[in-house]
């Protein structure tokens, strides 16, 4: 039984990201959402387009204006009025100033924009109060990004403010990662859907519908095989089917030590390299790691939260990096403090679902309330970190620090 960051381990060492020219497709940019970059993003364009306004105010040159008081204001001709969206006519001359809207293009002349609010405007004239900084609320062209140069390196994951700017320098076709595929599908003569009826002994399987929308939350493409009965053919023939069909495959139930845990053996008789079948972790303490060529095999626990812990531990980072993201892929760890007090019986690395609550500043970390059986799905809504307790430890006091690992990053 392994160690979890030995685990860990493992599965890092094996991961090879998609190919950055086989697995690329090309995308417009509404439907780059939650993609991955496969190319860097370098636009023709600088940002700002061209030196513009941030402020509603007066277009003027600075020398002009640079003494300026309330007791003692200088007076400028207004020669032009200058909104967003309009070309400025008119270079300004010593003694001028255009009356200037934020975005608006600042017209040739003029160096310095002064804020209305420190002006008075009468007819064609402003009397400027007090004197601006060189250049004040003047933003000038390509001061936040210059045309030609790294935009966006490759391995970016696309959200909305990636989306956003991609938008603003016009760059309107993407090459990305193509969608991980990710066989999912669950064992268990006991498992029904839950459209069936529940017989007396049986469970709806949960397990594949929460595995799947994990891996369409990472941008991944889930396939969903269905409940196979705990009878090796039937098995043998779904583990093939999935091999040949996705890039990583996740299975729940089957990999402990019953009478029914078939997982391992047909693994073995398929020709899979079984790296580990077992991590020092509670819960998820039954886990299965395999490989085929080009393929990855995760057997999850049965058990709801033992999966849901196990996927978070090992699979989310994985299909991070299988997907093509170079930075972030990794478990987010985060000391905070417990309002609850946590135990632990010691002998295993021990994950507590719960809330991080920031709180007066202070992040906190709340246990979820209930039982805290493997069993108990119920326990882990709206859970949004675990605590994590090292063997050796038994309790965390109240007020104590907890290292914690956030679910969603």
């Amino acid at each position: 039984m392994l160690l979890v960051k030995d685990a860990e381990a493992i599965i890092f060492n094996l991961l090879q990201p998609l190919d950055q020219k086989q697995d690329i497709e090309v995308v417009d940019l509404l439907n780059g959402h939650n993609r991955i970059l496969a190319n860097p993003v370098i636009s023709r364009l600088d940002f700002p387009h061209w030196d513009n306004s941030a402020m509603d105010g007066f277009a003027v040159r600075y020398g002009d204006v640079k003494e300026a008081r309330a007791e003692n204001p200088i007076i400028l001709e207004v020669v032009e009025e200058i909104p967003a969206g309009y070309q400025p006519k008119i270079t300004i001359q010593p003694g001028q100033a255009a009356r200037i809207f934020t975005g608006a293009v600042m017209p040739a002349g003029a160096d310095t924009v002064v804020m209305q609010e420190r002006t008075r405007w009468e007819e064609n004239r402003v009397f400027i109060l007090a004197a601006p900084q060189f250049q004040e609320f003047v933003r000038h062209q390509g001061d936040f990004y210059q045309g030609g140069n790294e935009l966006l390196p490759s391995g970016t994951r696309l959200t909305a403010t990636e989306i956003a700017v991609l938008g603003a320098v016009q760059c309107n076709k993407l090459s990305v990662f193509r969608r991980l595929r990710v066989a999912i599908f669950s064992t268990g003569d006991e498992l029904v859907t839950p459209e069936q009826s529940l017989q007396p002994g049986q469970i709806v399987d949960s397990n594949q519908l929460a595995l799947a929308a994990l891996v369409r939350e990472l941008g991944g493409e889930p396939l969903m095989l269905g409940i196979v009965k705990d009878d090796p053919k039937a098995l043998g023939e779904i583990i093939q089917y999935a091999i040949a069909h996705a890039d990583l495959v996740l299975s729940s139930g089957g990999v402990s030590v019953g009478d029914y845990d078939y997982i391992d053996g047909i693994l073995a008789s398929l020709g899979a390299e079984i790296h580990f079948r077992a991590v020092q972790m509670r819960p998820g303490k039954p886990l299965t790691f395999a490989t085929f060529p080009n393929v990855l095999y995760f057997g999850l626990p049965g058990n709801p939260v033992s999966a849901l812990v196990s996927f978070w531990r090992f699979v989310q980072p994985t299909i991070k990096r299988l997907s093509g993201i170079t930075e972030g892929y990794k478990p987010m760890w985060m000391k905070v403090r417990s309002r609850s007090e946590l135990k632990s019986n010691g002998k295993l690395e021990t994950y507590i679902c719960g809330k991080l609550h920031l709180i007066d500043g202070v992040y906190e970390f709340h246990q979820a309330g209930g039982n805290h059986s493997s069993g108990n799905l119920i326990n882990l809504t709206q859970t949004n970190a675990l605590a994590i307790l090292p063997v050796g430890t038994t309790l965390v006091s109240p007020q104590q620090e907890v290292l914690i690992l956030a679910l969603r990053y």
